[in-house]
């Protein structure tokens, strides 16, 4: 049933866990909406958290595409997040060394600072990265995938902390354009918006300046990159591939058995689940208009894991939602140092997430939204109710009714 056309049977036909979670988000967007018009919170840092939300959303598909649909356990979510933004970087960046490196190459000093070619620069590089460390890996136990992208998380970092020549070191690569920048018409669209001062609450003047309309175009960009990747997600998870991965997932031995290539499908899971990431590299790239190596630290990985586990493993919607509470839990414990609070609040975001952790575990192993529901095609339901049973059996019809 489609919400658009029957929003009150949709939210009938709602189970337990969506309805709460619908109730919760519905109160979270209402509660920001007052917070928005009463001046506690920025419209400009509201929408630069809704494009962090978009980029963990984008991570935690990522991940969910290797273990949620194929059980690839892999710990460098933080590698292919930071090849993503470095090439995005690199490739963009005023002062980047690349344009030394080049100089003289034809063509390539001609394609630095468009983001559109460090977007493809980035999502290239995490495609080579991703079939190295797939070839010799795995067609072993998963057991060594994690082991092998544990270790590539960390090089990965070293590499960017101590090649100072090409991404800076410690100090990171600045100079970051945003995505649109250059584009006709979006690339001067901040600054050809006017300044607008809304008050609704008399004495809370909102304030909609180049900054807000900058950040509004990272919004729609996230949400194009979430939203597409979303539906092909949703698309590849209902196909007969979809049904293999998650065949290989239960029992491998079972789809080897059944004539089917695992490692050529655990490959494309690995692949596909490592763009994703790079894809939310780049994003952050053009968001903060920084990149560092702090940024590759792995405790992006540990929030990816807990954003899948949290939603429920295999399922998107879960993903999506995992990745929207992982934001608010990391940015909300930020406005407790405006609370007098006898401890300091800064670690609390850890300790709520393991809470959290503990609590699914507990009491909703399976995650909050389990990807059953995703699994149904929306015609098996909204056809008209259960299937016709036959009037007569198989052997009926072949022999015509009569006695063999």
């Amino acid at each position: 049933m489609s919400a658009l056309t029957d929003p009150r049977g949709a939210v009938e036909e709602l189970t337990r866990p969506e309805g709460w979670v619908l109730g919760v988000s519905v109160a979270f967007l209402l509660f920001l909406f007052v917070a928005l018009l009463t001046g506690a919170l920025g419209p400009t840092y509201f929408l630069f958290l809704v494009g962090l939300a978009g980029m963990y959303a984008l991570l935690s598909f990522g991940l969910n595409s290797q273990w949620g649909f194929a059980g690839l356990i892999n710990f460098s979510v933080a590698a292919f997040f930071g090849v993503g933004a470095y090439g995005a970087a690199l490739f963009t960046a005023s002062g980047s060394p690349l344009a030394e490196l080049f100089e003289g190459v034809p063509l390539i000093p001609s394609l630095l600072g468009l983001p559109v070619v460090g977007l493809v620069v980035g999502l290239a590089v995490a495609f080579v990265l991703a079939i190295l460390i797939g070839i010799p890996t795995l067609r072993l136990r998963a057991d060594y995938l994690a082991i092998a992208s544990l270790g590539l998380a960390e090089v990965v970092r070293l590499i960017v902390l101590n090649e100072r020549w090409l991404t800076n070191g410690s100090a990171g690569v600045r100079g970051i354009p945003g995505f649109f920048a250059g584009w006709p018409v979006l690339g001067t669209f901040p600054e050809a918006m006017p300044g607008l001062r809304l008050e609704v609450i008399p004495g809370s003047p909102v304030l909609l300046e180049t900054a807000f309309w900058r950040a509004s175009l990272n919004v729609l960009l996230v949400l194009a990159f979430a939203g597409g990747v979303y539906f092909v997600l949703r698309r590849a998870h209902r196909s007969p591939w979809g049904r293999v991965l998650r065949t290989i997932r239960s029992d491998e031995d079972l789809a080897r058995a059944l004539g089917k290539d695992t490692y050529s499908f655990k490959m494309q899971s690995f692949v596909l689940g490592s763009l994703v990431m790079a894809l939310a590299g780049v994003f952050y790239t053009h968001l903060n208009l920084y990149v560092g190596p702090g940024d590759l630290d792995p405790i992006t990985t540990f929030y990816a894991w807990v954003a899948v586990i949290l939603g429920g493993s295999g399922s998107n919607r879960g993903a999506l939602f995992g990745g929207i509470v992982i934001v608010t839990i990391r940015e909300g414990t930020r406005f407790l140092n405006d609370v007098a609070l006898p401890i300091d609040p800064a670690p609390l975001r850890l300790l709520l997430i393991g809470v959290v952790i503990i609590a699914v575990m507990r009491y909703r192993p399976q995650g909050v939204l389990p990807p059953q529901r995703e699994l149904i095609w929306p015609s098996a339901v909204d056809g008209g109710g259960a299937p016709e049973s036959p009037d007569s059996g198989v052997r009926e019809r072949k022999g015509g009714g009569g006695d063999e």
